[in-house]
């Protein structure tokens, strides 16, 4: 197969490391198997709505071997602007999705790939379904929450990074007889929390999917000074909620909300309740902005091949994903109806628990 074909792709929702690896990866396997045009949108989706369009044409001399180690994207993403209720300067919201379908047609795309999360997916979706676009998707998230796979881009980096600051943090809260407090992202799962708490030998480990009683959490502080350490470390994913059952969330400009602080509450609530003197480190942006683990440069690459693959066989509406140590793919609309928090019978709980970790519960 040869010829003009030209296909698009696009980064969509919060940036995360590995999605270079994965849009190197598409434009090689257009380029080199099937001699294809891949043309990359810029800023997600509000590079459709453009005029004239944001895109730029993606050569192999746009995508050399150093772009694997890049973090971020270099089409640049947006997670905010649903095109289906787009914010316009007067206040009002405006469907917009019209105009992406035309920006798609003007052109003179064959297909879509979209790298984006459940969000973004359901949306590009939506759109596809109305326009008659051929999509295909790759599964990114640092939350890991994305259904029908078992790793998203983005997550192996996010971990790494979260245990890399538990292994900078314990020295400092045993030199100082601390409790180290650790806030990690985690919108809606526990995921980095669990998975970093784990290999970062954490005491105790607090997720959304486990409600927790600040007794216990403080009774396995008293325990651990009474086994004769001096230290402990705590890691509390963003979006627990209070001993009350509240969010803490905070509105930010252009009117989006985000977790926020739940990190400092804790260490308060421990402090009061064990008298350890406690610190609070919230990790935020830095697990997205870091260059990619060797394990997502992988991912990112295995699935950019399958999903470029995809389009040449004319199987749409389709995500590639991870299962036993393989590429696959499922439809689009399962995966996102497939919700994936934390199992709670799972090998990572069970892991923690035999561990001696805290759960809180």
């Amino acid at each position: 197969m040869s010829g003009e074909k030209r296909i698009g792709i696009l980064t969509s929702g919060g940036d995360c490391a590995g999605l270079n690896a994965a849009i190197r990866a598409v434009v090689h396997r257009a380029t080199l198997t099937y001699g294809w045009k891949v043309i990359g949108i810029r800023e997600g989706t509000m590079g459709l709505l453009e005029r004239p369009l944001d895109y730029r044409v993606l050569g192999l001399d746009s995508v050399s071997g150093t772009m694997m180690h890049l973090g971020g994207t270099i089409l640049g993403t947006t997670n905010k602007g649903d095109p289906f209720a787009f914010p316009m300067a007067d206040g009002t919201l405006k469907d917009r999705s019209v105009e992406i379908i035309g920006g798609y047609r003007e052109l003179g795309l064959e297909a879509m790939i979209v790298i984006g999360g459940d969000g973004s997916l359901g949306i590009m979706r939506k759109l596809a379904l109305q326009g008659g676009l051929n999509l295909v998707a790759i599964p990114k998230t640092i939350d890991n929450d994305v259904g029908l796979t078992e790793s998203s881009v983005g997550y192996d980096t996010a971990v790494a990074i979260a245990t890399e600051a538990l292994d900078r943090l314990q020295p400092t809260a045993a030199s100082h007889a601390r409790v180290m407090v650790l806030e990690v992202m985690g919108r809606d799962a526990g995921h980095i929390a669990l998975a970093a708490g784990i290999a970062g030998g954490a005491d105790v480990i607090l997720i959304p999917e486990v409600p927790y009683h600040i007794e216990s959490v403080a009774a396995k502080i008293r325990a651990v000074r009474q086994q004769g350490r001096n230290f402990a470390l705590v890691v509390v994913s963003e979006a627990v909620r209070t001993l009350d059952g509240q969010e803490l969330q905070r509105e930010y400009a252009g009117g989006q909300r985000r977790f926020t602080g739940i990190g400092t509450y804790i260490g308060e609530r421990i402090a009061e309740d064990t008298g350890a003197e406690t610190r609070v480190t919230v990790l935020g942006h830095v697990q997205r902005g870091s260059m990619p683990s060797p394990h997502d440069r992988l991912l990112a690459s295995a699935f950019g091949v399958h999903a470029t693959d995809l389009i040449a066989k004319k199987k749409f509406d389709r995500m590639v994903a991870w299962s036993n140590r393989e590429v696959i793919d499922v439809p689009i609309a399962d995966a996102i109806a497939d919700y994936r928090p934390v199992d709670l019978e799972g090998a990572m709980i069970r892991t923690a628990r035999a561990l001696g970790i805290c759960l809180g519960d």
